[in-house]
């Protein structure tokens, strides 16, 4: 049987699994998720690896063997990371292969204390693709104001970049930038510019929770028969799918522009708009909204587990990202007229978002040492 997943692909977007974890690869259950599930990708991220080592036993053998080695902190995280990211690649090589390397994309972050320093970004993400060695790995970089310039190098270097954290349509913009210009440097050296892929991940749930929060703020604010609260409570649950067209919008613009289509005469291929953060977060929208509502041409949605089960039960298939754009920016318009600033709400996220990936990679990194404690202390009492 096809699944919804699968038969997305004939709308133009690719469905990545928003999820790893040992046991999962090694039981069965990926690939399970890649034959019947439609999955053709994976991204991870800080607090992904952080609920898979320290939530789970099953990188208990791994860790020992890790502090057997004199392994600590960052290095000891990488030596349970890196080999998942590597057995992930692994499993979806073929895909890569068939889709001429479209897809079968697994991603690893750059640790988010890197977020604003460009340098250490760099060296990170080199030093992280040649360990991993597998030429079907993204490397994640963040796009902030530190991480744009090494959006770009990282990609005149030949490396394949995911661009995280993605939440205004007036970063994503620069990120663009950063991706081309990193074509351009490329291919200025005699590289080849179609040898790369990328993708920028845009963040959307996290729009609707953030504005819809301001929403009922402003409610509070008025009284009860004024005529701005039907509006505004018809306005709940608008600004992330408003927010995800406008960045598709700008996309095709970009993408249909003299500078994309210079490089794309050489091979360069298109950054495609990831939708990240995909899950719905409140119960009162459709479980598959953020899916539903972005189907489109030369786009990828990573989902977790429990949303992948939830589309491919009952989600519907159409291309939709292309729906009322004049209504994305009337949305906008008529938030900001109201009294909920979402341009400025929606650029706090960026922040945001990196300091709750700095969280969770430090409380991964203070679980794995307590699991070496732990370790240390069973070796002592064995001698």
């Amino acid at each position: 049987m096809i699944s919804r997943a699968h038969q997305l692909l004939a709308l133009g977007q690719s469905i990545w699994l928003d999820f790893i974890r040992r046991g999962h690869l090694e039981d069965g259950g990926f690939d399970r998720d890649m034959n019947e599930s439609g999955v053709v990708g994976v991204t991870s991220n800080p607090t992904i690896f952080q609920q898979a080592i320290a939530g789970s036993r099953d990188y208990d053998a791994a860790i020992a063997a890790g502090v057997e080695r004199g392994l600590e902190g960052e290095p000891l995280y990488e030596s349970l990371a890196i080999p998942d990211i590597q057995q992930a690649c692994d499993h979806l090589r073929d895909v890569y292969v068939r889709s001429n390397g479209m897809d079968g994309r697994v991603s690893l972050e750059v640790s988010p204390r890197l977020a604003n320093d460009t340098a250490a970004t760099v060296a990170a993400a080199q030093r992280l693709h040649a360990a991993v060695s597998r030429e079907n790995v993204m490397i994640k970089i963040p796009a902030t104001r530190a991480g744009l310039p090494a959006i770009t190098q990282t990609l005149s270097a030949g490396i394949s970049v995911n661009v995280t954290l993605i939440f205004s349509v007036a970063r994503y913009a620069e990120v663009m930038d950063a991706w081309m210009r990193g074509l351009e440097q490329l291919a200025a050296r005699g590289g080849d510019p179609g040898s790369v892929r990328s993708v920028a991940s845009f963040f959307v749930s996290r729009v609707d929770t953030k504005v819809d929060a301001a929403i009922e703020q402003r409610l509070a604010t008025l009284p009860a028969g004024a005529t701005e609260r039907t509006e505004l409570e018809s306005l709940r649950g608008m600004a992330a799918v408003a927010n995800a067209r406008l960045a598709y919008a700008a996309f095709e613009a970009t993408v249909a522009g003299t500078r994309f289509q210079a490089l794309r005469a050489r091979g360069a291929h298109v950054q495609r708009p990831l939708w990240a953060s995909t899950s719905t977060k409140n119960p009162a929208y459709r479980d598959v909204l953020y899916v539903e509502e972005l189907i489109g041409p030369d786009t990828v949605n990573t989902v977790p587990p429990a949303t992948l089960v939830a589309y491919n039960d009952h989600g519907r298939l159409e291309s939709r990202i292309r729906h009322d754009v004049a209504g994305a920016h009337r949305t906008f318009e008529r938030l900001t007229a109201l009294g909920v600033p979402v341009e400025r709400l929606i650029g706090e996220l960026e922040p945001e978002g990196v300091r709750s990936f700095e969280k969770s990679f430090d409380d991964l990194l203070a679980a794995l040492e307590t699991r070496r404690q732990e370790r240390l202390a069973q070796r002592g009492s064995t001698r």
